[in-house]
């Protein structure tokens, strides 16, 4: 696979520093690039986590339980413990399923992030809860397309990729409905202060669990990206595809940071305009996305955490009436929701065209 010989002498808790290293294509290009990727990898999990704070504490705050500093608090450290709960199967998936590795190189890769960067910051301007995993995961396709057609793209991989974005928030739509019915029927008879105070407790666990499967999943994206630089730079052995605990630490502690930060103009779509929340309807859509999550993480299926927690905010919104979901902002969503990919694949396809422009 590699023009000249590879580097040995690896350790997978340790970069080891070297000057040069060979690539498939017999070119041998200087470390820096690899470092330069590892460090716009970690960048975007930190803008993961800012972007994406409103997914774990939206409907924790839109409830009033918590106060935000104390929600994204508790968001960040579980944010950060995610990852050691639920293992690193998605890692592999985006590290190695959706790019085929011979042509995962660092520029490939360094386009991605930044074409996922640059819609991620878009959409946080807006304040529109796009997916982060799908902005990545579009930016990944367009750069390897151009670099290397259809062939550098694995359609299997990508074909679970789209399909679970129309099925989580669905899912998550119809778990947290459910959930909210089941409640409403056997707690009619308890009078509303007592619910909400009861809830009130118990949506703080529920917003903690949610938090939890958020770090399991969208840490792991980072995890497989910073990986398959590794292994493009000849530090990891690409027939086993295993993450080092260094860059597990790494991606936890910049999404939990990330998260601390907190993206307030998505937390004020999330948990105020999409529709009025109870507690008790805050710890359905919370628990609803959770189990999505966790399922996802479990089975190493990259899934959008904003699309679960929206689709169980609509739903669960809907326990009181159609109406009381404001379908409007419901919609606009959603189009953020479909154009991700395409504009995401389309930033980092310029990307990597600059970068050839400049003999990158």
């Amino acid at each position: 696979m590699y023009g000249c010989s590879r580097y040995s002498g690896r350790h997978s808790s340790q970069i080891w520093i070297i000057v040069f290293f060979c690539r498939n294509d017999n070119k041998v290009e200087p470390i820096p690039l690899i470092i330069t990727g590892i460090i716009v990898a970690l960048f975007f999990d930190f803008v993961n986590g800012f972007h994406d704070a409103a997914n774990a504490i939206a409907t924790v705050v839109g409830t009033r339980v918590l106060k935000p500093i104390q929600a994204v608090g508790m968001a960040a450290l579980a944010n950060f413990i995610g990852p050691f709960v639920f293992g690193t199967a998605i890692a592999a998936t985006v590290g190695k399923g959706i790019i085929q590795p011979n042509f995962s190189t660092a520029e490939v890769i360094l386009a991605g992030l930044v074409g996922a960067i640059a819609w991620d910051l878009l959409t946080w301007y807006f304040g529109l809860p796009s997916s982060s995993s799908h902005a990545l995961i579009g930016g990944l396709i367009g750069s390897a397309l151009i670099f290397g057609g259809f062939e550098a793209i694995v359609f299997g991989g990508v074909q679970k990729v789209l399909t679970f974005l129309v099925v989580s928030p669905v899912l998550g739509f119809v778990i947290a409905l459910a959930f909210g019915i089941l409640l409403i029927y056997f707690l009619k008879k308890y009078q509303p202060g007592k619910i909400n105070r009861v809830f009130g407790k118990l949506q703080i666990a529920s917003s903690a669990f949610f938090s939890l499967t958020h770090g399991a999943n969208d840490g792991q994206k980072t995890m497989g990206v910073i990986t398959a630089l590794l292994i493009s730079g000849g530090f990891l052995d690409a027939e086993n595809f295993e993450v080092p605990i260094w860059v597990i630490l790494s991606a936890s502690i910049a999404i939990a940071f990330g998260t601390f930060l907190g993206g307030w103009r998505i937390v004020k779509t999330m948990a105020f305009r999409i529709t009025e929340l109870k507690p008790y309807q805050g710890f359905c859509a919370e628990t609803g996305g959770g189990v999505i999550l966790s399922a996802m993480a479990w089975l190493g299926i990259p899934v959008s955490t904003t699309h679960a927690i929206s689709g169980a905010i609509m739903g669960v919104g809907t326990t009181r009436r159609l109406s009381a979901v404001r379908w409007g902002i419901g919609k606009k969503i959603i189009y953020a929701w479909i154009i991700t990919i395409p504009a995401s694949a389309g930033i980092s396809a310029l990307v990597l065209l600059l970068f050839k422009l400049v003999g990158l």
